[in-house]
């Protein structure tokens, strides 16, 4: 934090209005926008998009049957392909989410310079209103 003289306050609360809370703003959002990466792990998810499903594996045992070869075998397809669907569903509600705190972001970023302008016009309106 820059120390600014007390002598003035409006330019001690312009300082605060126009760079430091911007900044403090961002730095919310920048940690929004990191919570949800992790709370979604799409990172993680792409990378073990066709794993098992919660490590459903079954085992091919052992000697050879053909009966059990191919019923383990369309279990275990079966279990990467659940496993790459939920991801996919998850993995598309996570950016979702991210695109959402981006633009909610743009728009409290937004609304914090037009925040005066309102305040200003409706001190007018208000005035208008009553006269």
């Amino acid at each position: 934090m820059v120390k600014i003289s007390k002598k003035n306050i409006i330019f001690s609360w312009l300082f605060w209005y126009l760079k430091e809370m911007p900044k403090n703003i961002l730095k919310a959002f920048k940690n929004f926008l990191k919570f949800c990466s992790n709370y979604f792990s799409i990172f993680l998810l792409l990378k073990s998009y066709f794993s098992y499903w919660r490590k459903y594996k079954w085992s091919y045992g052992k000697g050879f049957n053909i009966g059990k070869y191919i019923e383990v075998f369309f279990s275990n397809l079966l279990s990467r392909i659940l496993g790459a669907i939920i991801r996919t569903f998850f993995i598309i509600l996570g950016i979702l989410v991210e695109i959402f705190i981006i633009i909610l972001g743009g728009f409290i970023f937004l609304g914090w310079y037009l925040l005066p302008i309102l305040l200003i016009g409706g001190f007018f309106l208000g005035f208008k209103a009553i006269f």
